[in-house]
């Protein structure tokens, strides 16, 4: 935000934020959707940024020993077949797939231990690399 004015935030949109930061992937994956069709926006640019707020919590992450923390490392030789995993397992739209695989970060972050393995699973089925914390 270098070049832009600095955005100032009402009480009310922080705790909007505040709340945000809390959750994981999957459930800001479903609040951008329903906000999509509720509202008929597109929220691209908000799903971009969740990314780094999600990997924000991943040391809170490995620390609990009820959830874990899913990262890409690397795509592998096959990325299609990865970012097809990624869409069908987090209900994205193919846009959003694609960039988070091509972020190479957090995948799945406070997953419960068995939904981790099976997206492991499908994930180096497809010849990807992954990380569980």
């Amino acid at each position: 935000m270098s070049d832009e004015t600095k955005i100032e935030l009402s009480k009310e949109e922080m705790a909007v934020i505040s709340a945000l930061e809390k959750l994981n992937i999957i459930s800001i994956n479903n609040v951008v959707k329903y906000m999509e069709q509720e509202y008929g926006i597109s929220a691209a640019p908000v799903a971009m940024a969740a990314a780094p707020m999600a990997g924000g919590a991943a040391g809170a992450a490995a620390e609990e020993k009820s959830t874990f923390t899913l990262s890409l490392k690397s795509s592998g030789p096959e990325k299609i077949g990865v970012i097809k995993v990624v869409k069908e397992a987090l209900n994205l739209g193919l846009k959003e797939a694609k960039d988070l695989v091509d972020a190479n970060g957090v995948i799945l972050e406070n997953a419960p231990k068995d939904q981790v393995e099976e997206l492991k699973a499908k994930l180096e089925a497809a010849k990807a690399e992954v990380e569980v914390k």
